[in-house]
């Protein structure tokens, strides 16, 4: 009953010449040997680097309006288009109990002006091929050249006449809600919250995270607080490019911009965040994971124009900054065969850099993963690179830069910083120069600087029950720290109560439920659920039979996408007219455990395993977290509320379309039905980018099931 086949769902949504010369002279013949053997030698070494090349990166005029608003102008009349970005220059913001309130000010400025609705302004912008967007840290518009007035008169509006509607806050808020629910699962999001406030503090704007309750608590009134006071033109960059002279964009700035109000915006000050006194292993639980994600982090002091800010991205590169030679990707992946890939970063920053080198591992490696990473951190500090890997680095970012100036936006980007980190004019032109100076001291240096092995947070995201435990070594004092999704410490478990055993728990909980007898009684059971789906309304039919036969109908749209069919021996599995039909193999086995009614009242006559893991908290809820697998060897993680005695939450692994993936499907809203409690509302987690929630619209029990239902043909 507990197991709803989600899994089908997902497959409707996942259906890609020679010729001879006359004999010569000896000594002829052995002089042309000799100039072969000298070309073959020559050929079999790499070039030597030449000279740094200087370049000339393409020019930019600036100017400031009266207002204060420093524009940046670049030229570029390839094609008819040109582009308009307004970017804030004051440094992040504490955003408290309300985190999350500057980023939802910055989708709400598009979402309506006093003049215009959210409709109105996007049939503007699409009317004219254009674009427009807007964020916490300013907009951005592009379109023809022909168009800029239309697209300006658009943009100008938005950026003065904002309204903030309330539906449309209340809707946005609805969205982010949909995003955090899916953070508590994904164990990426999962370690970048808790990397972050353990790197920064909670006290710092890069240490902060958002929760459903700082969301919760977002006010309108504190948004409209933000852009009226940061969204004036003392504070921001205006950036064109594209399709204009200096000239046309000193007038077009005037008569768009010139009348932008300035104001008082002042930085506030932090503390600077600082590495760990001593290397600390913090966790993040996520039950029945088969892969851990490891990150190891810390704090660095780097600025973007600092003086070995450039021996350190090299260094970084060495290490695994992103080219497939790094040593973390060769040593993990390449040498070991522990992960897909394994890389590193090392970010400079006005308030404070951050250095990250991270993988996802199978479980069984995880602590020997962590070795290798700190082993490479290590060895990088201690030794000198070769001399080759160091060139091999400087030819990869140079590839890199000169890539990059094929776009007039590298040009405005190099304009903006230079302003912004007070850099000299030609630090972009000499950038080359600067880059082949480096040298293998250099590299040194800036390892011994920024590589931190004795001062690092090593967050580890995976299944508790299978890892934690290995990487006590790898903690400075022996203690591993526990946190949850979004960063909060978890406090030392509960105890278990005396007479607690894994059949008393299912037991307790079939009681819970409507009893033994009551649950035998039922000979067949009919659900209708739905479910949003991509944006899209989906239903689900459940049909069930003792002891274990099972249909189930996916519909949208009036169409059938997906179906399963279990008629206790045979299983036709497929949709939209690929269907199959299996009498043997693991997916039948499978089914002949899962179309049970209610698995739990056989656990104990059918052999399975149970293993009582304890006390944790599940949303707030105290629950016995047990370990289950059937005689089939299909493993579970189940938790059983301790006040009430119903299932939470039910953990496994499953095969999906690439890959094995963590499934959690949570349980809530328990009534009544025939005398037997029923959940009401199921979420499904870990397949799709966003739970799946269901809700139930009808159920019956012991009503006739329609005659074929269960057919297999």
């Amino acid at each position: 009953m507990k197991k709803i086949y989600i899994l089908a769902v997902f497959a409707a949504f996942y259906l890609a010449s020679c010729s001879k010369k006359g004999m010569e002279p000896m000594a002829e013949v052995e002089n042309k040997v000799s100039e072969v053997s000298d070309a073959l030698a020559w050929r079999s070494k790499a070039p030597g680097a030449g000279p740094a090349r200087k370049i000339q990166i393409g020019d930019y005029n600036a100017f400031d309006l009266a207002n204060g608003l420093k524009v940046i102008v670049v030229e570029n009349h390839k094609i008819p288009r040109v582009s308009y970005q307004l970017s804030l220059n004051h440094d992040a913001l504490v955003e408290g109990d309300q985190a999350g309130y500057t980023s939802i000010a910055g989708q709400l400025m598009k979402a309506g002006t006093k003049t215009k609705s959210k409709s109105e302004i996007d049939q503007a912008i699409d009317f004219i091929g254009a674009s427009l967007n807007t964020s916490a840290n300013g907009m951005f518009g592009s379109s023809l050249t022909k168009h800029q007035d239309k697209l300006l008169d658009v943009m100008t509006d938005v950026l003065y006449n904002a309204s903030f509607p309330e539906d449309e806050f209340e809707k946005i808020k609805k969205q982010t809600f949909s995003g955090l629910a899916s953070n508590k699962t994904d164990p990426s999001a999962m370690s970048q919250n808790v990397s972050l406030i353990l790197r920064n503090g909670k006290g710092h704007p890069y240490g902060e995270v958002q929760t459903e309750e700082t969301v919760n608590a977002i006010e309108l009134a504190k948004c409209k607080e933000y852009y009226e006071q940061y969204f004036v033109a003392n504070n921001a960059y205006l950036i064109i490019v594209g399709d204009i002279t200096p000239e046309q964009a000193k007038m077009t700035a005037e008569k768009h911009f010139g009348a932008w109000k300035s104001g008082n915006v002042m930085n506030k000050k932090y503390d600077t965040p600082v590495a760990p006194d001593e290397t600390k292993v913090s966790f993040v639980n996520k039950d029945g994971a088969v892969q851990s994600v490891i990150n190891v982090t810390y704090p660095v002091d780097l600025t973007t124009g600092d003086d070995d800010q450039i021996a350190a991205s090299l260094m970084n590169s060495i290490l695994g900054g992103g080219i497939f030679s790094g040593r973390l990707m060769q040593n993990l992946r390449e040498d070991k065969a522990y992960t897909y890939g394994a890389r590193s970063s090392l970010r400079a920053d006005k308030l404070i850099g951050s250095f990250s080198a991270g993988a996802s591992v199978r479980n069984e490696v995880t602590d020997s993963s962590v070795h290798e990473f700190m082993y490479e951190l290590n060895r990088l500090v201690n030794e000198d690179v070769a001399v080759d890997d160091l060139q091999l680095a400087k030819n990869s970012s140079a590839g890199q830069f000169a890539r990059s100036l094929e776009s007039p936006q590298t040009i405005a980007r190099f304009a903006r910083n230079t302003f912004k980190y007070n850099l000299p004019k030609d630090y972009y032109n000499t950038y080359l120069e600067k880059l082949e100076a480096v040298s293998v001291a250099d590299i040194r240096a800036a390892a011994q600087k920024y590589i931190k092995p004795n001062n690092a947070h090593i967050v580890v995201v995976g299944s508790k029950d299978d890892v934690a435990e290995k990487l006590i070594p790898y903690d400075a004092d022996g203690v591993i720290d526990y946190y949850d999704a979004f960063g909060n410490v978890i406090k030392e478990e509960a105890a278990m109560p005396e007479g607690i055993t894994a059949e008393t728990v299912i037991s307790d909980y079939i009681e819970a439920i409507g009893g033994e007898k009551k649950l035998m009684s039922v000979k067949s059971m009919h659900q209708v659920m739905s479910m949003e789906v991509m944006g899209q309304e989906a239903s689900m039919d459940i049909s069930q039979e003792a002891p274990n036969k099972f249909a189930l109908k996916v519909g949208m749209q009036g169409m059938i996408m997906q179906e399963q069919i279990f008629d206790g021996t045979k299983l036709k599995a497929g949709g939209m007219g690929q269907s199959k039909v299996m009498t043997e193999g693991a997916e039948v086995e499978k089914m002949k455990e899962d179309a049970v009614m209610f698995p739990e009242l056989y656990y104990k006559a059918k052999g399975y395993k149970m293993e009582l893991k304890g006390i944790e908290s599940v949303d707030g809820e105290k629950c016995y977290k047990m370990s289950v697998e059937s005689p089939g060897g299909s493993k579970s993680t189940e938790f059983y509320s301790v006040s009430t005695s119903l299932v939470v939450r039910k953990v496994s692994s499953q095969d999906g379309p690439q890959g094995p993936v963590t499934v959690t499907n949570d349980y809530k809203d328990y009534k009544a039905v025939d005398g037997i409690m029923i959940p009401h509302t199921m979420s499904v987690s870990g397949v799709m980018p966003v739970p799946l929630v269901s809700s139930m619209k009808s159920i019956e029990i012991n009503k006739p099931i329609p005659a074929g239902t269960f057919t297999v043909e």
